[in-house]
């Protein structure tokens, strides 16, 4: 019996060559490629499994779907609504593909900040030469702690880097229970508000969930140390930057690097942009060589275990979105 996989759109020369590829090697999968949303309607009903964004009106006649391969790590709200939640059919998504870029990227922000970059920066724009006083503006990493919150493969990868510049790592996860490499403590997410004083570096790795939503707030960070650094490359909706940005300007927190908002681009009035202290990225920390490879590697490998009735990577919680 032929198994149906259905490519929703949009399409770009990757996905489709993507089904030729799947096509190629399982021979007992019929790839349909649908170039539009008429297309995808009169191939859903067909469907035993789905690559892409499943629409409410495409998942009402899904009768046969069992597996949908969501195509990011984190999809954008509303992906997951109550419909896909209570269906039967499971769905994967592409997390663990960006593990070292990011984790590269978050340790940048860290001795970014540790050797004082965020402020000789805006130095070099106007062309002034004015170093810190001596033995001032330097964070010795040995003797620093960093509080990963969401400790999963981005937490994990950048605990191991973090550890290797002697930092102590903290960790805050709602499902791992067991403490990767480098992470000295681990704990449930119910005791983030106890270690945000203890940390020099607060990095925010979590999706965005409906338990995550604007969870960093006003009254998080001032739990910080005034001397502390906030860290966010998860997603933007995670974090209040009005409160962030009153955060800063009360003196509450030292700095903060962001990579993620709560608005993308974040606007052009925004005082995020002219806050001393503040170092962003425009959604860039995911960036590297090999993505479209490894997000192949996933869709391939899931596919041949969809058909020998084998466990799929990368399941995801529907109702936690992640």
């Amino acid at each position: 019996m032929t198994t149906t996989l259905l490519m929703l759109p949009p399409q770009t020369p990757i996905t489709r060559g993507w089904a030729k590829r799947l096509a190629a090697a399982q021979p007992s999968v019929s790839v349909i490629v649908a170039e539009n949303e008429t297309e995808a309607a009169g191939a859903i009903a067909s469907a035993d499994a789905a690559f892409g964004t499943v629409s409410s009106a495409l998942l009402r006649t899904a009768s046969r779907l069992r597996w949908i391969q969501a195509p990011q790590a984190a999809p954008p709200a509303g992906w997951y609504y109550p419909e896909l939640i209570a269906h039967p059919a499971v769905v994967t998504n592409f997390r663990e593909i960006f593990n070292d870029h990011i984790g590269a990227h978050i340790m940048a922000f860290i001795l970014a900040f540790a050797r004082g970059l965020h402020q000789y920066l805006p130095q070099q724009l106007i062309r002034e030469w004015r170093p810190a006083p001596h033995d001032t503006g330097v964070i010795h990493l040995p003797e620093a702690t960093v509080l990963i919150v969401g400790v999963g493969g981005i937490g994990a990868e950048t605990a191991r880097l973090a550890a290797a510049f002697g930092m102590q790592v903290l960790g805050v996860d709602s499902r791992r229970r067991d403490a990767p490499a480098g992470v000295a403590e681990l704990h449930r997410e119910d005791a983030l508000d106890s270690l945000l004083p203890r940390a020099d570096f607060v990095v925010l790795t979590v999706p965005h969930t409906p338990s995550t939503e604007g969870f960093i707030n006003r009254a998080r960070l001032k739990r910080m140390k005034r001397s502390a650094f906030f860290i966010n490359i998860g997603r933007g909706m995670t974090t209040r930057l009005d409160d962030l940005v009153a955060a800063l300007n009360a003196g509450e927190i030292a700095g903060a690097a962001l990579d993620v908002f709560e608005q993308e681009p974040l606007p052009l009035d925004h005082p995020l942009w002219t806050t001393p202290g503040v170092l962003i990225t425009p959604h860039t920390a995911g960036y590297g060589p090999y993505l479209d490879k490894r997000r192949y590697d996933i869709l391939s490998d899931n596919c041949r275990r969809f058909l020998a009735g084998q466990p799929l990577r990368n399941l995801v919680d529907k109702s936690s979105w992640f």
